[in-house]
């Protein structure tokens, strides 16, 4: 019997590929990331083992505790970080992470070109963007977006592929979307990671790259 996470991951991927469709897309142009925070290793197994290999966690620590393991299996995983990166953090994250999305203020930027140069590693980093200027989240403000991605690259080094923002979850994200798309066409970056499990759908068709899908595959925490 198919395990209910499989089930879910298989809907949502289906229901990914249809708005891509819907907006003339390619279904291979968006990535699904399911995001598997607070979920141990054998909640995550069954999706592995249905052959999803794109998986994002919250915190450095939390991540530490189960993926080594389950990658001595699943050699060919790609973790993403997409919550807050402490700058005492950053050596561990540039170990275990493949993509960094969460670039968000000049001490993580300058703390991840340290440790990338010390490692010898290049995680993909995306650059956080606070859309809905909440005070309480983390993230660039709009209209500090363009400079932090030039200063990120001009003086440190670093080679920002993309934009990630979490709308503010009491409006409607279109908005946010579509300025997160505004703000990576003056930055040049193509990568957009933006939509969770309520509104990935829009974001696929407001130009998405990647949406970070959780409790639709995991269920409820």
């Amino acid at each position: 019997m198919m395990d209910e996470s499989t089930a879910r991951l298989e809907a949502i991927s289906r229901r990914c590929a249809e708005a891509a469709a819907v907006s003339g897309r390619d279904a291979a142009d968006v990535t699904l990331v399911a995001v598997s925070k607070t979920f141990g290793p054998e909640e995550i197994l069954p999706v592995l083992a249905a052959g999803h290999r794109v998986f994002g966690e919250n915190r450095v620590q939390e991540a530490q505790g189960k993926w080594p393991q389950l990658r001595e299996r699943f050699t060919d995983v790609e973790l993403h970080l997409i919550g807050p990166l402490q700058s005492n953090k950053a050596g561990e994250a540039v170990a275990l992470f493949d993509v960094i999305e969460t670039v968000d203020r000049e001490k993580i930027a300058a703390a991840l070109a340290r440790e990338m140069a010390k490692q010898g590693k290049s995680p993909r980093l995306l650059v956080q963007v606070n859309t809905g200027a909440e005070p309480q989240k983390a993230g660039v403000l709009p209209g500090e977006t363009v400079a932090f991605v030039d200063l990120c690259r001009e003086k440190y080094g670093l080679v920002i592929e993309g934009l990630m923002c979490i709308p503010p979850f009491d409006e409607n994200p279109g908005p946010h979307f579509a300025l997160l798309r505004k703000l990576a066409g003056e930055t040049g970056l193509g990568i957009l990671s933006m939509g969770m499990s309520s509104d990935f759908e829009t974001a696929i068709e407001l130009g998405a790259t990647h949406v970070r899908v959780g409790s639709a595959i995991f269920g409820q925490r």
